[in-house]
């Protein structure tokens, strides 16, 4: 059941548990007076808590043919994300496992105990061919419970081990937790970290991706990545019409003064049940301007929510995608920064060895 605006779900970024149709799972549906029976006996339901299922996939690393990403290899060491952002093109995939890609996405978590075992036993294949592999892609490899399961730190051992490159996006402070693994990886030009900042108004980003570190938070960690030498970028992510491109220019110019040496940005994209999870986000906090925002978000997408196609779902069109464009470019000329130019070294790469011994520091 949809959340209003006075039956907010706070500290979360979505509003709702509603499971997807698109698999034939039964609907979950609020029932109001059984509710108010449990309150009127066990008064209002208790806070919700994050749980994680520890599981062991046989595998670790994507592989795709994507004419749209920039990399042909990812790891993702977690389901779900704890940092909530309403807007995450990610959450669908909770729906694979019979879960809600709202409040189960941000709530229900899985870690992939087993990731860096899994990344040695395909490093180690004949006929492997090193390219950089992503994090960040999916989920957040820095979002809180990485603190715990510490999978992250693992695979950039492994990385500095075999000597090989990775790139790393995240919305999290918590990168400097490895700041020793990632500074010893950019020496050898085996790491490029990219930030995404999506505003600076605080209480906009609690509401937006309320578990996320705050804005300050991750423009102090890009300043610190760029002391140690490490390439950082910043990505401008997502730009939401009438809600956040008002930003756009303020955090290219303060993530160049930070030390990131480009900046890139990403259109809102509402694919399967994020939009309606997002219209949901903004009856509660936006519906004021509701209609503007998805009225520009169609004009972009050919009259529709989201436009899956490739070559198509990152490259926006129509009046208001130009102007963005144009508005970006110009901030980036200002601040002196380039498109993304992150060379990582593919040469060096060694196989791991059987008992894994960090040799290199």
């Amino acid at each position: 059941m949809a959340a209003g605006p006075d039956d907010r779900i706070r500290g979360r970024g979505a509003q709702s548990s509603a499971v997807p149709q698109r698999f034939g799972l039964a609907e979950r549906l609020v029932d109001d007076d059984w509710r108010d029976a449990m309150e009127a006996l066990d008064g209002p339901p208790g806070k919700l808590r994050t749980t994680v299922i520890e599981e062991r996939p046989k595998t670790i690393v994507t592989f795709n043919q994507s004419p749209d990403v920039p990399f042909d290899r990812s790891i993702n060491a977690y389901r779900g994300c704890e940092h909530g952002c309403v807007y995450c093109f990610a959450r669908p995939t909770h729906a694979y496992h019979d879960l809600s890609p709202g409040l189960d996405f941000e709530t229900r978590l899985f870690a992939k105990a087993n990731s860096a075992e899994l990344l040695r036993s395909t490093l180690s294949k004949r006929g492997y061919r090193p390219a950089p592999i992503a994090m960040g892609t999916n989920t957040d490899p820095y979002q809180p419970i990485e603190r715990r399961y510490r999978i992250t730190r693992d695979i950039l051992r492994l990385c500095l081990e075999t000597l090989h490159p990775v790139t790393i996006t995240t919305k999290s402070d918590r990168v400097l937790d490895d700041l020793d693994l990632l500074a010893e990886l950019a020496r050898r030009d085996l790491v490029a970290v990219s930030l995404s900042v999506t505003t600076f108004d605080p209480r906009l980003s609690g509401l937006l991706e309320p578990r996320a570190a705050a804005p300050a938070k991750r423009l102090a960690a890009i300043g610190r990545l760029s002391e140690e030498g490490i390439p950082v970028h910043c990505s401008v992510s997502p730009i939401i019409p009438a809600v956040t491109d008002e930003f756009m220019e303020d955090i290219v110019a303060r993530a160049a003064e930070a030390g990131a040496r480009s900046a890139g940005w990403i259109p809102l994209r509402l694919p399967h049940e994020v939009a309606p999870l997002f219209r949901e986000w903004l009856d509660v906090h936006f519906p004021d301007r509701k209609d503007k925002v998805m009225n520009i978000v169609r004009d972009m997408r050919g009259g529709r929510d989201n436009d899956p196609g490739f070559f198509t779902r990152f490259r926006p069109q129509g009046v208001w995608a130009d102007l963005f464009r144009r508005r970006f470019a110009l901030a980036l000329k200002r601040a002196g920064l380039d498109k993304p130019k992150f060379a990582l070294d593919t040469t060096s790469f060694r196989k791991p060895g059987p008992e894994g011994q960090l040799s290199l520091i």
